[in-house]
């Protein structure tokens, strides 16, 4: 049997039934993902809000982490 907190397994019911419209959405404000990708030829690293809209880019990665971060968006990286 799993030990956890009265709240910890509320969220955890809570998150499996939430819709596939509803889990989109989820974070879309809080984070974005950074990502390699090419640009006209050239490697960049591209920006993403959490539903997969696109943001921007840059050419570095710790350039494309601060400008997340200057956006009020926590970067997650994604290979």
């Amino acid at each position: 049997m799993t030990d956890c907190k009265t709240t910890d397994c509320k969220s955890a019911s809570a998150l499996r039934d939430i819709s596939a419209q509803d889990f989109l959405g989820f974070g879309v404000q809080h984070v974005a993902y950074v990502r390699p990708a090419i640009l006209n030829g050239q490697k960049v690293f591209s920006i993403h809000a959490a539903d997969g809209t696109p943001l921007g880019y840059h050419d570095n990665f710790d350039a494309a982490l601060v400008l997340t971060r200057q956006n009020d968006l926590e970067p997650v990286r994604v290979q």
